[in-house]
């Protein structure tokens, strides 16, 4: 199975979401976090995380770009038992495995938006509040092929 992990180019994130996902950390698209929102919550850093930020699911913080890669299985367990955790302190699920459901259903996602996509994947997420809620889009970035010219190239083809 494949999912996908927060990677930072750059220091932006850490200037544009009040909390920052950590490097490295599986993410997920988080966009239950907004079900209830509307026009007036969307402001300054708040907006940005709503706009195009994935959710990690360790510090629970945002990221503008995961990567795709494969994820074991004991990350994967501990990944959802942290995640119905998360559901339950934060958002009032009555147990943690009335939570497991909904965080079974949040990593299937993610796993169907990772399964086609090799690994390295770039994957970006873009919101939009509508009248019938809110609208995710998504973005894949393929991974650039090394070119020939990148490979040095020793000896000769010559037999003299």
């Amino acid at each position: 199975m494949k999912l996908a992990r927060a990677i930072h180019f750059d220091e932006s994130d850490t200037r544009v979401f009040h909390s920052p996902a950590r490097t490295g950390e599986w993410c997920i698209a988080g966009g239950f976090e907004f079900s209830n929102w509307s026009e007036g919550d969307l402001t300054g850093k708040a907006r940005q995380a709503f706009a195009n930020g994935w959710l990690g699911c360790e510090t629970f913080g945002r990221v503008s770009f995961v990567a795709v890669t494969a994820i074991e299985k004991g990350e994967y367990e501990a990944l959802l038992a942290g995640l119905a955790r998360h559901f339950v302190d934060i958002y009032g699920a009555p147990s943690e495995a009335a939570a497991r459901e909904v965080a079974e259903a949040e990593l299937a996602h993610m796993a169907d938006l990772c399964a086609d996509a090799a690994p390295n994947t770039l994957l970006t997420v873009a919101r939009e509040l509508t009248d019938a809620g809110v609208r995710e889009s998504f973005r894949m970035i393929e991974p650039r092929e090394a070119g020939l010219e990148q490979f040095a190239i020793h000896g000769s083809l010559d037999d003299t």
